[in-house]
C-alpha cells in the first residue's frame, strides 16, 4: 500500500531564479511550513505510480520513457480559480533544476493522466499551459541526475491560485513564480528520489 503524505504549505514569497543542471546546491530560500490554508480542508496531491519519498520508476525518467507520471488531486477549496504544478530538482549541482511547469489547470481537475504531451497548451486539461523546462524544452522531462552523483530528490508541487494567470505558454520558472506572486492560496507537495549510479 502506498503511503499518502499530503499537506498544505505556505509558500515563501519572491521568485526563485532558474539555474542550470550543474553548480551549487539550492540554499533553501523557498522554505515551507506545514500550515493549512483553509479550515477543515486538506488538498491532496499524489501519484499512484510511486510512494511519497520513494523512488521514481525508470519509466518516468530519462533512463526510461521520460513520460510524466499520472497525478491525482482532491479536496481543492471552492474559491480556488486555477492550479499550477512545478516539478524540480533542488539537488542539481548548479541549483534548482526545472523538470516541468504546468499552469491554468481548472480547479476541478481531479486526474492528470500519465504522458502529458509536450505541447504549449493541453486541450485535455482545459487548455492548461506548459512552460520551458531546464532542458530548454516545452513540457515534462523526467529526472536525469548526473551519473555517479547519487540519488537526487524530486519535488512535485501543486499550487492553489485565486485567479487564472495571463502568462503565455513557454515561460520559464522564474517568470511563472513571479506571475503567481500574490495569487497563491497555498500549496501541497510530494517528493521522490532517483539516481543513475
Amino acid at each position: 500500500m502506498l503511503r499518502r503524505r499530503t499537506f498544505l504549505v505556505g509558500v515563501a514569497g519572491g521568485g526563485v531564479a532558474l539555474s542550470g543542471c550543474t553548480g551549487v546546491r539550492h540554499d533553501g530560500n523557498d522554505r515551507t511550513t506545514r500550515t493549512e490554508s483553509r479550515p477543515n480542508t486538506m488538498t491532496e496531491f499524489k501519484t499512484t505510480a510511486f510512494e511519497d519519498g520513494g523512488r521514481v520508476p525508470t519509466e518516468f525518467t530519462c533512463s526510461g520513457k521520460d513520460r510524466s507520471p499520472p497525478l491525482e488531486i482532491s479536496s481543492v477549496p471552492n474559491d480556488t480559480e486555477s492550479l499550477a504544478i512545478i516539478v524540480d530538482d533542488p539537488d542539481a549541482p548548479s541549483g534548482i533544476f526545472t523538470h516541468w511547469l504546468l499552469w491554468n489547470l481548472p480547479p476541478n481537475t481531479h486526474r492528470i493522466g500519465g504522458g502529458v504531451p509536450g505541447s504549449k497548451t493541453v486541450d485535455s486539461l482545459g487548455g492548461a499551459r506548459q512552460g520551458t523546462n531546464g532542458f530548454d524544452e516545452i513540457g515534462y522531462r523526467g529526472p536525469c541526475p548526473p551519473k555517479g552523483d547519487g540519488p537526487h530528490t524530486y519535488r512535485f508541487t501543486l499550487y492553489l491560485l485565486d485567479e487564472k494567470l495571463g502568462l503565455d505558454a513557454g515561460a520559464k520558472r522564474d517568470v511563472l513564480l513571479n506571475a503567481m506572486d500574490g495569487k497563491r492560496q497555498g500549496s501541497t507537495r510530494f517528493t521522490a528520489k532517483f539516481g543513475r549510479g
